[in-house]
């Protein structure tokens, strides 16, 4: 047995494992995979070369490189009984704050807010990829990886038009204060779910770590629309809302196509 340390510098947060555990899922040297994300770390425990491992982690363009490869003795996993009971969890925050920051941002007008909500989609596609897929055949996980990907794409694409024609519209200036709320409850919703999937580890104050939660993409998104708001009001101006409305939509874009390297 053999175990390989990986750095993946753009693993950001749960969503980010999850694309790495499908990714991984065919390979059958792999005996157990260790995830660290507040040090950006992944540990693959594997039989033979670690050559077909480490290619697939660079398919997924998430910044991976080998650190080591050594052998060891250990071949007792802690088995990982109640993680189906918290992807649904997670699944379940994600999937109700999509609700939530779409709905809102309709009717607040703001596309910030509109945009994060398909950044809470894309993670949900991602927990539901794993939970559906669980027990099924690769061609199965592959195919509900492309109509995600896909659907994601699209969703995301609508937005960009909505933001020129806002830009070359007369809209109205989106309110200020609902997407100041709202983004802060679904910063909480995100330090939540970090929270409970890092304790799932069962590392000591591993999930208490600041650099795990202020490093992860959705929690600086929610700080982005919430500055978003803030100058909305100052700038009595839609513009910023449809500046970070753009950059999230450009983030959605690129989870999708991560998604949709699995199917391929």
């Amino acid at each position: 047995m053999n175990k390989t340390v990986f750095e993946i510098t753009k693993m950001d947060c749960p969503s980010e494992e999850n694309l790495i555990r499908m990714k991984l899922d065919g390979i059958s040297s792999i005996a157990n995979l260790d995830f660290d994300i507040p040090n950006r770390k992944l540990t693959v425990y594997h039989s033979g070369e670690s050559e077909e491992i480490e290619n697939s982690i660079l398919e997924l363009n998430l910044g991976g490189k080998k650190i080591s490869t050594e052998p060891t003795t250990q071949t007792d996993f802690e088995e990982k009984t109640n993680q189906k009971k918290l992807l649904w969890t997670v699944l379940g925050i994600n999937f109700a704050f999509f609700v939530i920051e779409m709905t809102t941002g309709l009717i607040s007008k703001s596309m910030g807010l509109v945009a994060d909500s398909l950044d809470m989609l894309a993670d949900s596609f991602v927990y539901g990829i794993s939970l559906f897929a669980v027990g099924g055949t690769l061609i199965r996980k592959k195919r509900i990886a492309k109509i995600a990907g896909y659907f994601q794409i699209t969703l995301a694409i609508l937005g960009f038009v909505e933001v020129l024609r806002r830009v070359f519209g007369t809209e109205k200036v989106p309110d200020f204060s609902t997407m100041i709320i709202v983004s802060i409850f679904a910063l909480i919703a995100n330090g939540i779910c970090l929270y409970i999937l890092q304790k799932s580890k069962s590392k000591e104050e591993a999930h208490m770590k600041a650099s795990m939660i202020f490093t992860s993409n959705d929690v600086i998104i929610n700080l982005g629309v919430i500055i978003a708001g803030l100058l909305v009001n100052w700038l009595n101006s839609s513009k910023p809302d449809l500046v970070i409305g753009t950059i999230v939509f450009a983030l959605v874009i690129q989870g999708a196509i991560r998604i949709l390297k699995l199917s391929k």
